[in-house]
């Protein structure tokens, strides 16, 4: 059986990003650059640790760029998180560590209890935020900066722990209704604008929807740590509610139903946001949205609302309209993040949405690799500006990534469990 021309199109990537010195350049010295999992050094190991695992590169490749992500110290505290310093750098070498058994044990181990330590101190600072009737920030709780992209590290590694119940607990507070300026708004609510910094468009701040900055990580969370039997005293009811919420802004487009990525306070009043065409990605949009439904109906045992995920998510991905409006190719918000989503999805779905979700990856992966292109070409033109570059979320090792199982087969490292699909 030939290969499917989209895994050649992966390996050129990751031969094109064998050397990290030849790779970074002048960036190599970047310490941002080094400790980022969405754009730096860790995302790019991730693809090198993944293809050796599969057997179809040398570990030679993955050893030297995590010698290059731990170079020199990385960073802890309140400046990293899940995908930034010792958090992110963990996860990568945690994908290295379960495919190599008594490799960098101790490395591990160490960076286990600086997460642990860090999240710790994040959850007795979000506590002391509640106590003072404060509204959160998004970066104290969402997928990317927060308290969620820790938990999900830590369901992985630490699974029965207590810090994973300790960020349960919390999550599941965050899902109460709180006062603010006089009006009932979900717990989630922040006065930032959706950047995370004070906005005057966002004069009363927003609820926000997305897998990476909003609600649907949380749900994405509280759905994965129930499959693995980890359930905190509210669980159940708090998944519900986020569902309840979803529920009360989805939109009819008349080809599936959209969620609006945020919730203004004046939408709030007048209980419409409008929904207009928007890209269905998996960092805000309907195909995030729809996984992170998809595993907590899977979670709650709910198939009538299974089924009505997987639908939604089938249709976003079926939707020319839609599909327009995503102009890139990267995870984060482009083709690649659809294909992976749509596999993920795929694995889990009822029949017959299983084998129609699988039948849109062909047309997916066509819009990340057109078939014909020449693979070393196609390649190098993912690595120089105006091009993203070769980071994880945005740019080549992500989308290698997404490709490297074109038929949706499963990964060889739990490399996409900081995206909370998985």
């Amino acid at each position: 059986m030939m290969p499917h021309p989209a895994l050649g199109f992966a390996r050129e990537i990751a031969d094109q990003l064998a050397d990290p010195a030849a790779v970074l350049g002048s960036q190599a010295a970047s310490d941002w650059r080094r400790q980022s999992l969405g754009h730096g050094v860790p995302g790019i190991a991730l693809l090198h640790i993944e293809l050796a695992a599969a057997g179809l590169a040398p570990w030679d490749r993955a050893h030297a760029w995590l010698s290059a992500a731990a170079a020199q110290p990385l960073t802890s505290g309140a400046d990293s998180h899940a995908f930034y310093g010792a958090p992110a750098f963990a996860h990568t070498l945690a994908c290295a560590a379960e495919r190599l058994p008594g490799a960098y044990g101790s490395a591990l181990d160490a960076l286990d209890r600086q997460v642990t330590s860090d999240a710790r101190r994040r959850l007795a600072v979000a506590e002391q935020r509640i106590e003072a009737g404060e509204l959160p920030a998004l970066a104290e709780f969402d997928a990317i900066r927060g308290l969620t992209g820790y938990g999900a590290y830590l369901l992985r590694r630490r699974p029965d722990s207590d810090t994973v119940r300790a960020v349960l607990d919390y999550l599941i507070q965050l899902t109460e209704p709180l006062t603010h300026r006089g009006e009932t708004v979900p717990g989630w609510w922040t006065a930032s604008g959706p950047s995370g910094r004070p906005d005057d468009r966002y004069p009363d701040g927003h609820a926000n929807t997305g897998l990476a900055h909003g609600i649907g990580g949380v749900l994405a969370l509280l759905a994965l740590t129930a499959h693995c039997g980890t359930m905190a005293s509210g669980h159940r009811e708090a998944i519900n509610s986020i569902l309840r919420w979803l529920d009360r802004w989805e939109a009819d487009t008349n080809r599936g139903p959209a969620w609006p990525y945020w919730v203004t306070l004046p939408a709030l009043r007048a209980g419409h946001m409008p929904v207009g065409p928007q890209r269905p990605s998996w960092c805000y949009g309907t195909a995030g949205l729809a996984r992170a439904q998809q595993l907590a109906a899977i979670a709650i045992g709910d198939r009538r609302r299974q089924l009505a995920a997987e639908q939604s998510l089938l249709a976003a991905l079926t939707d020319p309209v839609q599909l327009r409006k995503t102009t890139d190719n990267g995870l984060c918000h482009g083709f690649a993040g659809l294909a992976h989503i749509a596999a993920r999805a795929a694995s889990d779905a009822l029949a017959p949405t299983a084998g129609q979700l699988r039948a849109v990856l062909p047309a997916l992966l066509s819009a990340v690799y057109p078939p014909g292109s020449d693979p070393a070409t196609t390649a190098a033109g993912l690595l120089h500006p105006p091009e993203p570059g070769p980071g994880l979320l945005d740019g080549a090792a992500g989308i290698a990534l997404a490709l490297l199982n074109p038929s949706g087969a499963p990964t060889q490292t739990p490399w996409d469990t900081c995206l909370l699909i998985v």
